[in-house]
């Protein structure tokens, strides 16, 4: 008879306030799903409603003998990568984690100066808090990644504009080279 349990199925919405946080490599980072953060993480805003897609993947390589057995499939180039679309095109903190922090300058009352050109993206430690089905809170803290792409911008008038980013992680050395953890946790929470 099968184990299946309805309950363990699940969908995943934003936290209340911001679910995606970026801040500078170094910053301290959560160890659960409710440790508050530090100042040192800005929220990014209204993410689109396609979500988080977590790319976790690898290539692999099988190898044959001589007579043609599979003996060993080789695991190589793995990627660890985040693609979402923020919608928080007037914030600050998100034109810096899309162009760089050296790139954006003033703000909204005084003006807004972005640069778009080819200075290498730094690396951010960056957090994703959702809550899942029954209040049950899960948080993915990636300590060390960097923007890798951006897709198109589209500026139409039925059409909010956003930043399609991907961001990719890389091993980290303080979680024994893991690229990304996840906290998850059953507590009660309203949003």
């Amino acid at each position: 008879m099968a184990n299946n349990n309805a309950s363990n199925v699940s969908a995943a919405k934003p936290k209340i306030g911001g679910a995606i946080s970026r801040a500078p490599l170094g910053t301290s980072l959560p160890e659960s799903a409710t440790e508050e953060l530090t100042s040192a993480f800005k929220k990014l805003g209204y993410v689109s409603e396609d979500g988080l897609t977590n790319s976790n993947t690898f290539d692999s390589t099988e190898v044959a003998s001589w007579d043609g057995d599979v003996v060993l499939t080789a695991e190589s180039n793995k990627r660890d990568a985040f693609t979402f679309k923020l919608l928080e095109v007037l914030n600050v903190d998100v034109l810096k984690s899309v162009y760089g922090d050296d790139n954006v300058d003033g703000d909204l009352e005084t003006g807004i100066e972005v640069r778009a050109n080819s200075t290498p993206q730094e690396e951010y430690s960056w957090v994703v808090d959702m809550i899942m089905k029954n209040g049950v809170l899960k948080r993915i803290v990636i300590p060390q990644a960097k923007v890798s792409a951006v897709a198109d911008i589209v500026y139409k008038n039925n059409e909010a504009v956003g930043y399609e980013t991907t961001i990719s992680a890389a091993p980290y050395a303080l979680y024994d080279g893991d690229t990304h953890r996840e906290y998850i946790i059953a507590t009660q929470i309203s949003g």
